[in-house]
């Protein structure tokens, strides 16, 4: 008898390994495209308030934000009338298992920076279009606002000044969601005193990954409570929140200073984030090498000594602006003004760069938009926005400054490098947000806008160049530093972004969102779909 030689039982082997693996995969195929075609029938059939959109246009809308570099199509957007909605759809695809691939993102205003409001083929939520109960403005002793996550804050600003009132603590640009903003922590120029707008919740309501539907406080569920607050969208969605009030200025003295002495700028800041009745908004920026800048103020602001000004030179400097504002009313304008003057003459900036000018509550607060509007009429706003945002420590700040201004960054006529210092104390460590260990850390922000095309020093390469730069000198320095809107590619950069949090983090995860459907353009989970 003769038998097969080895290398013909080799072939025969590895043909049926084909065959085999051919039908396999056309087996998957077959069942996961199954499954796809399955899904929009199955989402169009939920008896919803509102309406689920397929349409390409609208799919497109949802896959972009103001980062303007990353684009993932969803498979659908829900347009929400009620919270129900919501929670019914997560419930549903939290019903559907690990067969299915959808996730869920929440987008509000679209400012995100790096995809994290984005869901590749699953489903985004339109949080603007949520018709939750109409905004409630409580007066009182403790005077507060219940609003809905996809409301905008220059809204909520515009409400509840008909009653006299405000919100504490502010973003520098107030046309974002309240959802959105809670979700990261909400940080500007007023932080030093109020703390960001997380310290500035007194209850929120929360749809889970589960699609439940929890209210929750200090006093209720008030693990899930902290977990939201700076959780990045991953334990659940908020859809509504209760806002602390205070009473509302009319007019704000707003103040620009510069420093040559990067010491004496720091020293300045802080010693006025501790002050008593001094300021109510403390932030500073660097300038390199930017020309004409006093002459640039003088559209907005008065010099004190318009001849000393118009002598001072600002070209091929790194200057240090130190910007400042006192909230006050009509008839306190007298005091007001003492107090200022007396705040002003404790600190060592360059006396011919003092800037002054008056404007409303209500300007002051939306300024950037004004700078907004004048870029989209340029065309200068929907453009790649390669944006780093750190927290530095406060002993780290002067080796971070030496190195960073003037040798990695040369210049800043792409967009504004902000530096303030905040204290650690106006801020909850039992939220999901991360901090550096300091009892004081600065905010410091570049905001570049890329030249869409160039292959300059304006160009995306070149930003995103100078961003690696600094990241990895501050990881070889060991300076302790943490991103704030934090992006990373893999579950061990967020471990170490999180350092000792990160097992309190995945346990919440686990808990609020064990199939991990939530926020999956943050990258820090992964739905694991399975085939049953």
């Amino acid at each position: 008898m003769r038998y097969p030689s080895f290398s013909l039982l080799r072939e025969y082997n590895i043909l049926f390994i084909r065959g085999f693996m051919v039908l396999f995969l056309s087996c998957l195929t077959i069942r996961l495209n199954f499954c796809i075609s399955s899904i929009p029938s199955s989402l169009k059939a939920l008896p919803l308030e509102g309406h689920f959109s397929f349409e390409e246009v609208d799919l497109k809308h949802a896959a972009r934000d103001f980062g303007n570099r990353y684009q993932s199509h969803p498979m659908a957007v829900l347009h929400p009338k009620s919270v129900s909605d919501i929670a019914d759809t997560i419930r549903h695809i939290w019903n559907l298992g690990p067969s299915s691939q959808l996730t869920v993102a929440a987008r509000g205003h679209g400012h995100s920076l790096q995809g994290q409001a984005q869901s590749h083929g699953g489903v985004v939520i339109n949080m603007e279009s949520l018709n939750a109960p109409e905004m409630q403005v409580y007066t009182g002793e403790s005077p507060y606002v219940d609003v809905s996550g996809g409301e905008l804050w220059i809204n909520i600003l515009h409400e509840t000044l008909r009653y006299g009132l405000t919100p504490r603590s502010w973003t520098d640009y107030l046309h974002l969601t309240v959802g959105g903003t809670l979700s990261n922590a909400g940080v500007s120029g007023q932080a030093f005193r109020h703390g960001p707008q997380i310290s500035n919740v007194q209850k929120l309501e929360i749809v889970t990954g589960t699609g439940e539907v929890v209210n929750c406080s200090e006093k209720q569920n008030d693990d899930l409570f902290h977990s939201v607050l700076g959780g990045l969208g991953q334990f659940g969605i908020i859809t509504r929140a209760r806002i602390f009030l205070e009473p509302a200025p009319t007019m704000v003295k707003w103040i620009k200073v510069l420093y040559t002495d990067f010491t004496a700028f720091t020293r300045d800041q802080e010693q006025l984030i501790f002050a008593e009745k001094a300021f109510d908004y403390v932030e500073g920026f660097v300038i390199i090498n930017r020309t004409g800048l006093l002459n640039n103020w003088r559209s907005s602001f008065n010099p004190q000594d318009p001849v000393q000004a118009s002598k001072f030179k600002s070209d091929g400097r790194t200057l240090f602006c130190l910007e400042l504002a006192k909230y006050y009313n009509l008839e306190e304008t007298l005091v007001v003004n003492q107090e200022v003057q007396k705040h002003l003459s404790h600190l060592n900036y360059i006396p011919s760069t003092l800037f002054l000018t008056e404007v409303t509550y209500v300007d002051f607060l939306d300024r950037v938009h004004i700078s907004e509007v004048k870029l989209r009429s340029k065309g200068l706003w929907d453009v790649p926005h390669p944006w780093l945002n750190l927290f530095i420590p406060k002993t780290k700040i002067h080796h971070f400054a030496e190195v960073v201004f003037g040798n990695i960054v040369t210049e800043t006529t792409n967009g504004p490098v902000l530096i303030y210092p905040v204290n650690k104390s106006k801020w909850d460590n039992r939220t999901s947000v991360v901090m550096p260990e300091e009892d004081i850390f600065y905010l410091v922000a570049f905001l570049a806008s890329a030249v869409p095309s160039s292959n300059g020093s304006d160009g995306l390469e070149h930003i995103l160049s100078q961003n690696k730069k600094i990241l990895e000198y501050c990881e070889r320095a060991h300076l302790g530093v943490k991103q704030y809107l934090p992006h990373y590619t893999t579950q061990e950069a967020w471990r170490v972004h999180f350092g000792s949090q990160w097992e309190i983090f995945q346990q919440r995860k686990s808990v609020y969102d064990p199939l991990a459907l939530l926020a999956p353009g943050q990258q820090i989970f992964h739905k694991s779909i399975t085939f049953s």
